[in-house]
């Protein structure tokens, strides 16, 4: 199943079936400020509503993965509000953001069937780590890993071999249900510490693999070249494409403290590299020098 697409040469990406958020508050201001961390973390915020009424009928229009609830509004307070949601969608997920975060409160809370508080001012990492943790909790994991690290992943492998090969590219994301990895050419793998943990394979044919280490080379189509440094030119760009990838996600997630580990490269006809207990996507770029693709796994659980 293909989830999105990257525009050749815009280093734009066009998500389909982003996790939905709704934002119920009645500051402009914390509207915006919401909507913006949001987006950047690659949420799509679907609705914002400014009182109570509003976010029951923006909620039975929307039904968004998840919602963040002020506790102050117009006409009801956030508690009396996500009562009134949760009538209508039981398994409505709620984030309770709050000037005051008292034991009372959260009591009131947790009791009309809220899952998470929050005080003001919000930190990114905050409300992005847990509205992660409230969408996986929902069923949507594999959604969130999609659109909070491979979606960043994707962007940086675009912006990579543009930059280091001078080729534009359309780029196609799929979830990899396959217990291997089938290689046919080189295959340059890459572990991923911290959070989450997994690994990352840059892979390509044999005619795409010669093709990708004459362009960083800046060697004509004709020239010899050896084998040794094929293999060196593809190890060093698949490093670079990773770890800017690796320093996207940190960017955005500031606590997750991912790291790479050394690259391995193998090469052959014919390579299977399993994926145990890992989530899997393929990120393939298509250019005018063959198709180069990054696969993603995360581990089970992330």
């Amino acid at each position: 199943m293909c989830f999105f697409i990257l525009l050749g040469g815009k280093n734009r990406v066009s998500l389909v079936n982003k996790v939905k958020i709704m934002i119920v508050d009645d500051s402009r201001v914390s509207q915006a400020m919401l909507e913006g961390i949001l987006k950047k973390a690659g949420f799509e915020v679907c609705a914002v509503a400014s009182n109570a009424a509003e976010a029951v009928e923006k909620y039975k229009e929307t039904r968004p993965a998840a919602v963040t609830m002020d506790m102050n509004l117009p006409d009801a307070n956030g508690i009396e509000t996500s009562r009134r949601i949760l009538a209508i969608d039981p398994a409505a997920m709620i984030v309770m953001i709050s000037a005051m975060k008292d034991a009372s409160l959260m009591t009131q809370g947790r009791e009309a069937g809220i899952h998470a508080f929050l005080q003001k001012p919000v930190k990114p990492n905050e409300i992005i780590d847990m509205l992660i943790i409230l969408c996986q909790k929902k069923g949507n994991a594999v959604t969130m890993l999609r659109d909070s690290y491979v979606a960043t992943f994707a962007q940086a492998f675009q912006r990579s071999l543009f930059s280091l090969l001078g080729v534009e590219s359309e780029v196609d994301i799929s979830i990899d249900e396959s217990p291997y990895l089938t290689i046919k050419g080189i295959a340059v793998i890459i572990g991923l510490t911290g959070s989450p943990m997994g690994r990352a394979v840059v892979h390509m044919d044999a005619d795409t693999m010669r093709r990708f280490a004459l362009r960083m080379l800046a060697m004509e189509e004709g020239d010899d070249i050896e084998e040794d440094e094929v293999s060196d030119s593809v190890e060093e760009s698949a490093n670079i494409i990773v770890g800017r990838g690796v320093s996207k996600i940190n960017d955005i997630f500031r606590d997750k403290e991912m790291r790479l580990t050394p690259p391995g490269t193998i090469g052959g006809a014919n390579i299977r590299i399993a994926n145990p207990k890992l989530t899997s996507f393929e990120v393939v770029a298509k250019t005018e020098i063959g198709d180069i693709c990054l696969n993603l796994g995360f581990a089970e659980g992330e």
